[in-house]
C-alpha cells in the first residue's frame, strides 16, 4: 500500500488512484555541463487520488481523469525543451495532473537513469488546496 493509500484512508476517505509507472523517456533534463545539449533517459512514476464520487456511470473514458492524461501531462511538458531541475520537472508535473479538477493530490517521481547508482532523483505530493 502506498504512502498516499496510507495517508487517505487513516482519513477516512477512500479515494480511487489512477497511474503509470515506468514511463522512460529521453528528455533534455540538468544544470551541470556535460548534461547540457544531450538527452538523458527518464523514469516518471505517476501516482493521482481522484475526487470521491467521481467514476465511470455510462462507461465513458471523458467521466474520468485517465493515466494517458497523466502520461500526455509528463510529455507534454518535456518537449517545451530543456529544463535544469528535476524539482521544477516534478512541480510542473504535478500542477499539469492538478489542473483537472477531478484528481485531488497527485505523486509524481522522477528518476535519472543515467547518474548515479542506479538511479537518482525527486519524489514529491501535492494536494488541491482546499
Amino acid at each position: 500500500m502506498s504512502e498516499m493509500q496510507n495517508k487517505a484512508q487513516g482519513e477516512g476517505r477512500i479515494l480511487d488512484r489512477i497511474f503509470v509507472r515506468n514511463l522512460v523517456l529521453p528528455i533534455a533534463i540538468g544544470v551541470y555541463d556535460e548534461e547540457q545539449g544531450i538527452t538523458q533517459k527518464v523514469g516518471f512514476t505517476i501516482e493521482a487520488e481522484v475526487a470521491a464520487g467521481v467514476s465511470p456511470k455510462g462507461d465513458n473514458i471523458e467521466e474520468v481523469p485517465s493515466y494517458d492524461d497523466l502520461a500526455n501531462a509528463v510529455k507534454g511538458i518535456v518537449a517545451a525543451g530543456h529544463i535544469n531541475l528535476v524539482e521544477t520537472l516534478a512541480a510542473r508535473i504535478a500542477e499539469r495532473c492538478l489542473a483537472d479538477t477531478r484528481i485531488v493530490r497527485v505523486l509524481v517521481r522522477i528518476e535519472k537513469l543515467e547518474r548515479g547508482p542506479d538511479a537518482v532523483g525527486v519524489e514529491i505530493v501535492r494536494s488541491r488546496p482546499t
